[in-house]
């Protein structure tokens, strides 16, 4: 430790995606390479000194306490935690989060000297994992309102690499066995699984961790309330839901000293008649345990919606990864006008 493959591994995984700001630290983390990195990660952030580092992923970020500030971070997995390096804007950036992280250097915000926070989660303290819808997020769940953490990767396979190395990881933890199932008899095994409600799919880890993924009702439930939002445009029925991916409306604001743009999180769902853009809550469900009552605000709140045969055109931009595309839409007053004056123009 470390090998060849690992240092590799881990210098190509060390890149912010280009279209996020962060701040200095984090850039300076982000230029390690290497052994460089592994001796960073020893010297600043591993707490034991037997750890070794396991996996790196650059991934936005929110956490349970504050669901609406969702912030850059590098995520560090060893065998002990996960550790998230924060970006130190991510403070100043609500002011109920005081005594949520305790900052007590607050002289150095004029100095050189540029500070990040690091949030730790022990594996020991690891109690489940829920993965997204088509895994563009996870969100792991500790043992209190503070060790919650949702980790929106908007990418399938950053997720899917981060679970299967957070498993391999899991499966090093001594923890005692539970205790056996106590065995069942026939009908009390078959009678109740007929409760009418699906359960989500679950697999338990030898280390008791929970890995929970969504099942065919998620998508049926998100189809009845797209239906919902279409005032029953539509019959349920034949509905499909073609796409669901979680992306960022781009905001851009001119006359400004610098025409900037502003990312602003959203869930984008496409279906065979109509677009859809949500704000969704990444972090409260489904209720952990500990919750005394549900979040102030639903799953999904609609932020626009239109019908795709109003759509105009789609302008691609030609830059790598993510793609940006501008959807131009008709701007009709009366949607249904097209449609009767065909109807009256070519009917008998």
């Amino acid at each position: 430790y470390p090998s060849e493959l690992l240092m590799q591994k881990i210098t190509e995984d060390n890149q912010i995606p280009f279209h996020i700001h962060v701040s200095v630290s984090l850039q300076y983390v982000a230029g390690l390479k290497g052994r460089a990195l592994v001796e960073f990660f020893h010297s600043n952030i591993a707490e034991v000194e037997n750890e070794e580092l396991r996996h790196l992923m650059w991934s936005s970020v929110l956490f349970y306490k504050t669901p609406s500030v969702e912030v850059m971070a590098c995520v560090l997995l060893s065998t002990k935690a996960i550790y998230f390096l924060l970006d130190d804007s991510f403070i100043h950036a609500d002011e109920h989060q005081s005594d949520f992280w305790n900052k007590e250097n607050s002289d150095c915000d004029n100095s050189s000297f540029h500070l990040s926070c690091c949030f730790v989660l022990k594996l020991n303290d690891l109690q489940s994992v829920n993965v997204g819808l088509f895994d563009q997020y996870f969100r792991i769940t500790g043992h209190s309102a503070d060790h919650i953490v949702t980790c929106l990767t908007r990418d399938s396979y950053n997720t899917h690499t981060f679970i299967q190395q957070l498993m391999a990881v899991l499966s090093l933890l001594a923890r005692t066995p539970s205790p056996e199932p106590v065995d069942k008899d026939f009908y009390s095994e078959f009678g109740s699984k007929n409760t009418g409600k699906m359960e989500n799919y679950e697999l338990i880890h030898s280390s008791r961790v929970k890995f929970i993924y969504p099942n065919e009702e998620e998508i049926g439930d998100l189809a009845f309330l797209v239906a919902e939002k279409m005032d029953g445009l539509t019959n349920l029925p034949s509905l499909n839901i073609l796409l669901y991916v979680l992306a960022f409306q781009v905001n851009h604001f001119e006359g400004s000293a610098q025409n900037t743009s502003s990312l602003q999180p959203k869930t984008l769902i496409l279906t065979s008649s109509d677009l859809f853009l949500f704000d969704e809550d990444y972090i409260s469900y489904p209720l952990p345990e500990f919750a005394k009552e549900p979040p102030k605000r639903d799953k999904y709140q609609l932020a626009d919606g239109r019908r795709i045969r109003d759509l105009d055109r789609v302008l691609m931009g030609y830059q790598t990864y993510p793609q940006a595309l501008t959807f131009v839409f008709d701007d009709v007053q009366n949607q249904d006008l097209m449609q009767n004056l065909t109807l009256d123009h070519f009917g008998e």
